[in-house]
């Protein structure tokens, strides 16, 4: 027996049999249609008579040269295309929502010992929050600033000092005694240590394009304690151009305790500067990103430093 009226299901459309109708009706071609949906003519033929058998009577007028809309076609179109088009909207949104969740922190970093904590840092923070994308990457001395400027960046891990108006620093994570790096035959390489009253007896190089008080000028003073004037070496854009001018004997850099361990070489010899202070170093972002994601991440930063370095200065 048929079942009553009352009792049949209404017909529903598939999505590729409602995207094919509507691409047809806008295209008038089979060809471009099919283009559009990447199937086959045959196949967007074949979704349109099915459409027409469900329905009872014809969609589209064909003829050898032409496709055209019939009347139903017409009305059936101008039903469907507004909930179709708020459908579409409301997929859209949804994706949209779940790719803005799925965010990307950018963080960048001066030096190896300063992407070791950054490294350890994202692994431990992407599992804690795993909708987060954390993109770590080096940025060079000569511009590691103006990127952090310009929005490059979400979080820049550097040494300190650093200031500003418009800048966050976070907690200190890594505290290092302060060395000259020097030529291996200048006669400062066979001492235990300096004293910053020494920088006047070499010249120290500075960072190529940096004015006085900008970061890290810290690393090449203008005057001893005492007044004497320190000379000025030549300049350099990044630490390994730096590293070559002082192997070639072209003078002497300030640098933390860390090129022990990350940047040895025969060429250039590390002396402690026993009456300078240590060389902090903190992760640093602007105050108009200072988003909770940021200050979890700097805290995150500071949790795998404590590890890494447990039992060390800092």
């Amino acid at each position: 027996m048929r079942e009553p009226a009352t009792k049949r299901r209404s017909a529903v459309l598939e999505r590729l049999e409602l995207e094919a109708f509507l691409a047809l009706a806008e295209e008038l071609h089979f060809g471009r249609t099919a283009q559009r949906l990447g199937v086959t003519t045959g196949r967007v033929s074949q979704i349109i008579k099915k459409l027409e058998r469900l329905v009872g009577a014809p969609l589209f007028d064909r003829t050898n040269r032409s496709v055209r809309l019939s009347p139903l076609g017409q009305r059936l179109h101008d039903d469907l295309r507004p909930g179709y088009e708020q459908i579409q909207a409301g997929l859209d949104g949804a994706i949209a929502s779940v790719r803005r969740s799925r965010s990307t922190l950018r963080v960048g970093f001066v030096g190896a010992a300063a992407g070791q904590v950054v490294h350890q840092a994202r692994d431990l923070f992407q599992e804690r929050e795993p909708d987060c994308r954390v993109h770590a990457r080096e940025a060079q001395v000569v511009d590691a600033v103006a990127r952090l400027n310009a929005g490059d960046v979400d979080v820049l891990v550097l040494s300190l000092p650093i200031s500003g108006p418009h800048l966050v620093v976070g907690p200190v994570l890594i505290s290092e005694p302060r060395l000259l790096a020097v030529p291996a035959p200048h006669p400062f390489a066979r001492r235990e240590s300096l004293v910053t009253e020494d920088l006047a007896d070499i010249p120290i190089l500075r960072l190529a394009g940096a004015l006085p008080g900008d970061w890290p000028s810290d690393r090449w003073p203008q005057h001893t304690p005492r007044g004497r004037a320190i000379a000025s070496g030549p300049r350099f854009e990044t630490f390994q151009e730096a590293l070559q001018l002082i192997a070639a004997g072209r003078g002497g850099y300030m640098v933390g305790e860390q090129v022990t361990r990350f940047y040895t070489r025969p060429d250039v010899a590390y002396v402690p500067l026993r009456d300078a202070p240590p060389i902090d170093w903190a992760p640093v972002w602007l105050k108009a990103n200072n988003t909770p994601r940021v200050r979890a991440f700097a805290r995150t930063a500071e949790e795998a430093a404590r590890h890494l370095y447990a039992g060390a200065a800092r």
